[in-house]
Parts: C-alpha cells; structure tokens; sequence
C-alpha cells in the first residue's frame, strides 16, 4: 500500500463507502452534540460556547480527573474513552445529533503516532458516526495539511482530512493556523523557552516564520457556527487571527506580556537541530521536536480568512493585554513541564 495513501481499519470498513451526499441542513440542537478532545484547550472552550448558547453537550475524555478540573462548571456528559477506540466511539455517539472531531496530537510519543491517533482515529469516528446515523461532522483540521505533505503531523491530518470530506456525512473542515489561549502548546511553550533563557533568546531562522495567531475563544465560537448555519455543511474554512506575524512579531509581544526583556539572536535552523534531537532522546516532554522545528520553513498564515469573511466575527488580537495568562509562567514550573509525562 502506498504509504501516503488513504487508510481503513479494524472491522469498520473503509471510512469513503457512502457516495451519495445527503440534502444540507443544520444540526439537531435537541440532541446532544459530542465532542472529542474535550478536556483540551480547543475542547474546553468549545464545550463553554456550546453550553453556553443552548447546546447539549456530550465530552469524550480520557482522564476523568483533568476533565473535571477543565469542565466541572459546565453542564457537560462525560464519557469515558479513546478515539482509537472503535467501541467507546459507538457508545459515546449513541444518541447524538453531531460530533465535533478536535482529538489529535502535535507530537508524537511512546504509544501515540500521528497514523493512530490522527488519521486512524478520524476515520473509525466516520465508521461509528455511521454506525449511530449521526450525520453532521465538524472537523479540525490545521492550516496545511495536505495529504500529498512530506511533513508527517500535516500529512496526517490531510489524509484524514480527506476522509472527512468523502464520508458521505455532513461535514465541516476547520484549517485554522497557530492558536492561542492559556494552556496552548505553542504561545506557552514560548513563554516557558524565555523564562529558561536568561538575557538572550534564540529566534530560529531569525525568526521570520510566519504565523497569523487565532484566539482559542474565536475558534470555539466558528464551531459553534458551523453546527448553527447550514451553509457551512460541505464546505471548508481557513481560520487565522486579525493579522499575520512573524516569529520575532510574536516573541515581541510575548516579551511585553511577560514584563520582561531579552535580546532576540537570530540562529540558523541547522544549528538547533543537534539540540532539539539531544531533548527529544533525554526529555519525557521536549518543549520543541525535529518534526515540528522542521514546520518553521511553512507559510501558517491564511490568505482567504473565513473567521472575519464568512464568520464575520472580529478577531481578537494577538496583544500583550491578552496574553497575560503567560505571566503565571516561572523558571520554576517552566523547568518542570520539561519532566512532566503527558
């Protein structure tokens, strides 16, 4: 099998069976809506709007105790499972009238591939959203992704991308770039690098990768209106924030948000890569991969912006004064992350 091709497993059948698309219409907001990752940054947000304007909301979570830390406030049904897992996905969807698709890794780990968890668990949701008949499906995606990618995490989500897209279900493809928020794996890990760099801070690249940042509450708020406006159904959407910025643009401002000072070096990818393969072998929780490092030769900015064009919502900038959860970050916790076993 060509190994960039598109992919089924287990007993399910292949996730492109059903040719014929179905007549567009909104979700059924008497039914509840189930949402994978739920416990994650993308995911609690989501879970808020959601609750928030209406919607029942059904959580599939791993970790019971970080869910309720997360959306204990909310008046959300947890369910326990993996995506990975053809049976918990058949039992959680039983009942539902949509399911918004946000589990997926970043990073690859013991136990977890961008295969499994990316495209191999997208495409048993399709088999089991099927199997339960529920029709709408909101997908995110990542600004990128490409089946045809020669970088692994894009080529992931872009094959399992595709498979959303010949489901034969009422789907929705959400592209957005970088995204934002207190506890995001991008903007903080920033933050933790700066509070372990004393004086100086290596830009790679010199930092002119380019980014456009989408607050996480932005996000939240085009899942929901893609479930509420029938016009979204079969369509696919590029999200990005109020502006494009570079890699230095944004450290700038993390700096101020930080209340804190360093000088920006500009140090060539190749440099760095001895030291982030060095992490990647010594540290349980690298706070950058080879993989990823390798992404900052990509464009992350969106020409066609569908969060202000089609959502028509105002971006909330990337500014210092909504950054200021980054302050709670200290050489201490920063150092700490580095062990943690996620």
């Amino acid at each position: 099998m060509d190994p960039r091709g598109s992919y089924s497993y287990g007993s399910e059948g292949p996730a492109t069976a059903v040719a014929e698309q179905p007549q567009p219409h909104s979700a059924n907001k008497k039914l509840p809506v189930l949402v994978t990752g739920a416990s994650g940054l993308v995911g609690t947000h989501t879970c808020r709007e959601l609750s928030k304007n209406g919607w029942q909301v059904r959580a599939l979570i791993r970790d019971p105790a970080k869910a309720a830390m997360a959306l204990g406030q909310l008046p959300v049904e947890f369910r326990v499972g993996d995506v990975r897992d053809a049976t918990a996905l058949r039992s959680s969807l039983a009942g539902c009238g949509a399911v918004v698709h946000l589990a997926a890794i970043a990073i690859e780990k013991k136990g977890e591939s961008y295969t499994e968890s990316n495209t191999a668990a997208t495409e048993r949701l399709i088999s089991a959203a099927r199997a339960q008949n529920v029709q709408r499906l909101i997908f995110m995606s990542q600004n990128g992704a490409d089946s045809r990618s020669p970088y692994p995490f894009l080529h992931s989500k872009g094959v399992a991308q595709d498979s959303v897209k010949t489901s034969g279900l009422r789907w929705t493809v959400l592209r957005p770039s970088v995204i934002f928020g207190p506890e995001d794996q991008f903007v903080n890990v920033l933050g933790r690098l700066i509070r372990l760099t004393p004086k100086i801070f290596p830009l790679p690249g010199g930092g002119t990768a380019r980014f456009q940042p989408i607050a996480v509450d932005d996000v939240a708020r085009v899942v929901r209106l893609s479930l509420e406006k029938k016009e979204t159904v079969n369509q696919s959407y590029d999200l990005g924030g109020a502006v494009p910025l570079t890699l230095r643009q944004m450290t700038e401002r993390i700096l101020t948000a930080m209340n804190t000072d360093r000088k920006l070096v500009p140090v060539p990818v190749r440099m760095l890569r001895p030291l982030v393969a060095l992490a990647e072998r010594l540290l349980p929780n690298p706070p950058v991969t080879s993989s990823l490092l390798d992404l900052l030769a990509l464009d992350n900015t969106v020409s066609n912006n569908a969060l202000t064009e089609v959502f028509k919502v105002v971006p909330i900038p990337f500014a210092a004064d909504e950054l200021q959860y980054l302050r709670r970050i200290t050489a201490r916790n920063a150092l700490r992350s580095l062990f943690e076993r996620r």
